[in-house]
Order: C-alpha cells, then structure tokens, then sequence
C-alpha cells in the first residue's frame, strides 16, 4: 500500500503503466500474441491472434490459450479502473471457463468488466468470442490486490 494517498495524474500514470505492461511487460501475454484493443474502466478487449503454436488440432486453439486469455483479461479489467491506493500487486486466486464452441483459425477477442471491487478482493466477468462474433468461452476471474508490485515506482512511470 502506499503511504500518502495518489493524485488522480498518479493513478493515471499507473492505469498508462499497467495497459502498456499488459502487453510489453508481460513475457508471457507477448508469447500468446495478447495485445490491448481498449482499456478503459467501464472495461477492456484483449486479442489473441490464432497462431499453430497455441493450437490443441490443427486450425482449433487450445483451450488452455483461450482459458489464459480469460484470466489475462479478467486481470486488466480489474487493474483498468483500480484505485491504486490499495496497492498494485495483482494475483488470481479463483477462475471458471466454460467452454461454448471451439475457436477454429482466427483470431480471439476478450471483452472483459470488473463486476465486483472490494479492498482486496474483485470479480472479473469475460466473454470471448472469433472475431466473427462466435463465442467460443466465457469466464469469471476473481484477483486480489495487496501490497506493491516489484519494480513499480512513480520514478518507473
């Protein structure tokens, strides 16, 4: 947690910082092909473009990819509009995937909303579907925040 309450440029510099990390910073979203279509409060879109290395058959994703997704963007939603005086240091703890089609060669799109903010504790809706609109899953994320991430200063922002 922080010591003296962040200004609202604050708070937005760390939102800048966390949109850019989601995609950059995270060796793992870089892997998958993640890149941020929109960040914003009221919620965020997260793409996934189909790649042979992320495929369970050929032409289908596996649904540990599309499984990541979801938690990726249940995670952004909730860091989106977070209230960085309650720390920065984000784990998931629970997540749910339903399976609803298999998404077949093209690329993945996940909308994602925080639904439920608590101190520590938030609940992240998300919905993936093709870029052709086919829902192929849908997910709920539940994270907790506490603390400071490592390495996140306002001197790094």
């Amino acid at each position: 947690m922080t010591t003296s309450p962040l200004s609202p440029e604050e708070q937005a510099r760390r939102r800048v910082w966390f949109r850019q990390h989601w995609e950059t910073g995270v060796a793992f979203n870089r892997t998958c092909g993640v890149t941020v279509r929109r960040w914003d409060p009221d919620g965020v879109e997260l793409v996934m473009p189909y790649s042979d290395a992320l495929s369970a058959h050929p032409g289908v994703f596996h649904g540990g990819a599309v499984a990541t997704l979801i938690d990726t963007a249940g995670g952004a939603a909730v860091m989106a509009g977070h209230d960085f005086n309650h720390g920065s240091r984000l784990s998931t703890v629970a997540m749910s995937v339903q399976y609803l089609a298999a998404a077949r060669g093209e690329t993945v799109v996940a909308f994602a909303r925080c639904t439920q903010r608590g101190r520590r504790t938030h609940f992240a809706d998300v919905m993936v579907r093709m870029e052709s609109g086919v829902a192929v899953a849908q997910g709920l994320v539940t994270v907790t925040i506490g603390g400071e991430r490592a390495g996140l200063t306002l001197g790094h922002l």
